[in-house]
């Protein structure tokens, strides 16, 4: 069970790497006010909370204890994030404060998921 969860956790790092590269990458384009979610950031978006529902899974049926306060929190910003993410994927431009939004979230979510012990 710890080489499935692990190969999960994996998977998840990759998810947030990609919308948090994806956001990075694009900062510069967000100071001219030409930055647009790409499709990486939408499949990062949605890899992250499929491993991560597996993942509470799987620590669950291995009888690892799981903060349910602390999962609720981070799906909750991964919502907002997602929500965010879809509704203006085909936009060519994204306002500053929406594309900032998903960057600080990302980070905060990354964080809550170090720090939160």
């Amino acid at each position: 069970m710890d080489v499935l969860i692990h190969l999960f956790v994996g998977l998840h790092i990759i998810g947030i790497a990609s919308l948090l590269g994806g956001f990075l990458t694009q900062m510069k384009a967000m100071g001219e006010g030409t930055a647009r979610f790409g499709p990486a950031m939408l499949h990062g978006a949605l890899t992250m909370l499929v491993t991560g529902v597996i993942l509470v899974g799987l620590n669950q049926a291995d009888d690892q204890p799981v903060d349910n306060i602390k999962i609720g929190v981070k799906l909750a910003l991964l919502i907002v994030i997602l929500g965010l993410v879809y509704v203006k994927r085909d936009e060519e431009k994204v306002d500053k404060r929406s594309f900032g939004l998903v960057g600080l979230l990302t980070t905060a979510n990354v964080f809550i998921a170090v720090l939160w012990t």
